[in-house]
């Protein structure tokens, strides 16, 4: 393929990906109508070797979208030609974090749409692409790991998974993790509690800290607030990404983030 070639390639790739977020915003027929020119221009775009994964993985991504405005047959669908993409898109860039998290994420909500036991294999496949999130980027999906484990009622799996989450910096706000009906098995244990209120504690000064430190902080006003750590963005072509904008990593990826992480992609930066 000539450089003129993959430019133009490029430019399409973007345009896909902006009319995905056209569909998105649509309803009925217009959507069904935008979604399906958009996997058109997909399809034109996987072509040739140059943006394959990246086209494979936004690709897969209006697939999962689209399968949230479905229901039954038809999101089943839908979220199972998403999961064919992103593991498509890990085939051939295998340190692709996106694909892996939101091949999760499909699985999960493939699950829920087929009202399917905790302990079923498409719950045990998230878990396992969720896992594969967590060896390209530590931390990055287990919070998602710990949603499994609780449906299941699993309290050290689960515990632990939370722990990791926390520990990585990847851990939803306490709001958001007592909304989650996929812990509504394990939020009335005192364990569950215990991680909660260690959530909402400030952390003890450090004993190491000279007196003349102290009264250095005290007298310029600082505080034993901690501060918020920042995320570190990598690149789509490394797959040194961190999910969800569509990544912090939300097991229910946001469609506002996906849209931002879109953005991301396009201009080949996440």
């Amino acid at each position: 393929m000539s450089f003129f070639e993959s430019i133009t390639k490029k430019s399409k790739l973007k345009a896909a990906i902006k009319q995905t977020m056209d569909a998105r915003s649509s309803e009925g027929g217009t959507a069904d109508q935008l979604f399906k020119k958009v996997y058109q221009d997909y399809a034109e775009v996987v072509a040739n070797e140059p943006l394959i994964a990246e086209a494979l993985y936004n690709w897969g991504l209006a697939l999962l979208h689209q399968a949230r405005t479905k229901s039954r047959e038809q999101a089943a669908s839908l979220y199972q030609d998403a999961i064919a993409k992103f593991s498509f898109c890990l085939t051939i860039e295998p340190a692709y974090l996106g694909a892996a998290l939101d091949g999760g994420v499909a699985y999960m909500e493939l699950a829920r749409v087929k009202a399917v036991e905790p302990n079923d294999s498409l719950y045990e496949r998230a878990k396992n692409y969720f896992e594969k999130a967590n060896a390209i980027q530590a931390g990055s999906a287990s919070y998602n790991v710990a949603c499994i484990y609780g449906l299941r009622g699993e309290k050290e799996a689960c515990l632990n998974a939370l722990e990791i989450s926390k520990n990585k910096g990847y851990l939803p706000v306490v709001a958001d993790i007592l909304a989650d009906p996929d812990l509504n098995r394990v939020k009335d244990q005192d364990w569950f509690a215990d991680f909660i209120e260690s959530l909402n504690k400030k952390p003890e000064p450090a004993a190491e800290i000279s007196e003349a430190v102290a009264e250095s902080a005290a007298e310029s006003g600082a505080t034993d607030e901690p501060k918020k750590a920042e995320i570190e963005q990598g690149s789509v072509e490394n797959a040194a990404v961190v999910a969800e904008p569509e990544a912090v990593v939300e097991h229910k990826a946001q469609a506002d983030e996906d849209a931002a992480e879109a953005d991301a992609v396009a201009e080949g930066v996440k």
